[in-house]
């Protein structure tokens, strides 16, 4: 068993569930406003626990990464442009999270990875974590989401928010990862999604039967999503991953308390 953090939950707020992804720059702030309430209201009721929380572009990055083709690479002067774009487009919807953190009153402070990270092939190299680590140990609340960042290889690239989970649980050994969408997990069937997958196992394939997004989504779909949390699962025995809906924001309150909702990877 891997020596986790029992104590430490890494909670991600997809970009389907706090934008409109198929209308660009469009914030869903009241959705997202609920559910940094609900965390609040968790951490009141448990005091010991400590939370990273990263978020999707969703509508903010994903339109304009598309045009670029940013995730593949980075190269001519026109790429460099859309880099740019996909950056402050990213960081303005970081903004409204941010601002709408202190309405709930949850102290966050955003870690942007592209002013401290760079990849090769996609592969995060380097990360400075050491400020991160004492925000945790201090009560405060690292904010993290998917960004543009340089990459050796590559010129530069996208990380997404399941990227950065994967090297940040590595490095800080949460017990459990909560991803919270707008769809109620894993289905045999998607589109369809009358058949939800209650457990997958970290080596189970479904490459067969899961797809990619729905909407615009440069750094993968749900197969993408369910391959990276399956082979962190492998590599830190013991953590809890689960995939859930969270278009009603209590739910993620009732998942926070234990209630099991959703698909669990472990």
């Amino acid at each position: 068993m891997t020596d986790l953090d029992p104590n430490l939950l890494f909670i991600k707020l997809g970009g389907s569930l706090i934008t409109d992804k198929d209308q660009a720059e469009s914030a869903r702030a009241d959705i997202i406003f609920a559910l940094l309430q609900e965390i609040r209201q968790q951490l009141q009721r448990e005091p010991s626990l400590k939370v990273l929380i990263g978020h999707g572009s969703g509508s903010f990055g994903h339109h304009a990464a598309r045009k670029y083709g940013t995730r593949q690479g980075v190269s001519t002067p026109e790429d460099w442009q859309g880099f740019q774009e996909v950056w402050l487009s990213a960081r303005e919807l970081n903004q409204i999270v941010v601002h709408l953190a202190a309405k709930a009153r949850l102290p966050v402070i955003s870690f942007p990875p592209s002013a401290a990270t760079f990849t090769a092939n996609h592969i995060v190299q380097q990360w400075e974590l050491t400020p991160m680590r004492s925000v945790l140990a201090h009560g405060l609340i690292p904010l993290v989401y998917g960004d543009v960042v340089v990459d050796t290889a590559l010129g530069g690239t996208i990380l997404s928010t399941e990227d950065l989970f994967v090297y940040l649980a590595k490095q800080l050994k949460p017990a459990r990862i909560f991803l919270a969408g707008s769809e109620e997990g894993v289905f045999a069937d998607f589109p369809a999604n009358t058949h939800l997958i209650p457990m997958i196992n970290r080596n189970e394939d479904l490459s067969s039967i899961l797809q990619g997004s729905a909407s615009q989504d440069v750094t993968g779909g749900m197969l993408t999503k369910v391959n990276l949390m399956q082979a962190l699962c492998h590599e830190l025995p013991g953590l809890e991953v689960r995939i859930f809906s969270a278009e009603d924001p209590t739910i993620l309150g009732g998942i926070m308390q234990g209630k099991p909702v959703g698909t669990l990877i472990r």
